[in-house]
């Protein structure tokens, strides 16, 4: 029993084989392969039946199910989708249910429901992690973005940010936050289109989260910006590389550390009027886009061009 304990405190059987795997008897070299684990020195016997990580089908075998488990873990849910629902129509085996049994069953839906949530964090991030699922889902986004936004938001409970906050503000928040952490073009307008708050909220939740979390928000290019407004404006792919060319040729500090939307708006205007493309748009449809003032496109422009 001595002997078993000291294993289990002592060597780790998921590593590889290495120096620092000493034996629990004697200190010597643990050498692993694949039908045992011995030390080199003593000759004890640490492991003698490997685990099969493989499936457990053969490959003969016609199966078009051959799935052994549920969905896998994610982070958009609040009990991270271990949780098991009740059916509603049929029985395990495929059966209709009857009149009194889809009623006695839709009592214990309801029950089952309310138990999932063991409390009030329970049901608020339970309605957060909704709300990100609800957003990201309208702004197209990726499962892996959702994912990301969706630990953000937990992140920001377990900090205790939601006290005095509606919970609407920190998921947008951290929607808003996760764009900023992985480059993405979108602006505060863009995310307060699809949530139930302004765009003040939006920003306010996002200046908690990027101070109390120290969010690796690193500054967004103005580059980053032109092909979604390229896209949305219906522009060519000429006016395009005229504006990124413009930008690279910007080295001034005044816009590098300014608003990169707007920056981007500048450059486009500006290669726009030199592809002879600025009538088929008006500035103020470009400032909408760029979530500016017509006179901040304006004056970006005026700098890019005086380069």
């Amino acid at each position: 029993m001595q002997r078993a304990d000291v294993y289990e405190r002592r060597y780790d059987e998921s590593t590889t084989q290495t120096d620092a795997n000493t034996c629990p008897e004697c200190d010597g070299r643990v050498t692993m392969n694949t039908a045992e684990t011995v030390c080199d020195d003593c000759g004890l016997v640490l492991a003698d039946q490997a685990v099969d990580t493989g499936p457990e089908w053969r490959n003969f075998e016609d199966r078009s199910n051959r799935s052994r488990t549920g969905a896998p873990r994610t982070p958009s849910r609040h009990d991270r989708g271990l949780s098991t629902e009740i059916g509603w129509s049929t029985d395990g085996n495929g059966n209709a249910l009857s009149s009194t049994k889809r009623r006695k069953f839709s009592r214990l839906r309801t029950q089952h429901s309310r138990a999932q949530r063991r409390g009030k964090r329970e049901r608020n991030e339970m309605y957060g992690l909704t709300e990100i699922r609800r957003m990201t889902s309208a702004l197209g986004f990726t499962k892996a973005f959702r994912d990301r936004a969706c630990r953000l938001f937990s992140s920001a409970q377990e900090a205790d940010l939601l006290r005095g906050r509606s919970i609407e503000t920190i998921a947008a928040a951290s929607v808003y936050a996760a764009c900023r952490c992985e480059g993405r073009p979108q602006t505060v307008a863009d995310i307060a289109q699809v949530a139930r708050v302004p765009e003040q909220k939006v920003r306010s939740g996002y200046s908690v989260l990027n101070r109390e979390l120290g969010l690796p928000a690193a500054p967004r290019s103005p580059e980053r910006f032109l092909p979604r407004f390229v896209s949305e404006l219906g522009l060519s792919p000429a006016t395009e590389r005229r504006a990124r060319a413009v930008l690279e040729a910007d080295g001034t500090p005044e816009t590098r550390g300014s608003n990169p939307a707007g920056v981007a708006g500048g450059a486009l205007l500006l290669a726009a009027e030199r592809t002879n493309e600025q009538h088929s748009f008006t500035q103020a449809e470009l400032a909408g886009i760029a979530d500016v003032s017509v006179v901040t496109v304006r004056r970006y422009r005026d700098e890019l061009r005086a380069l």
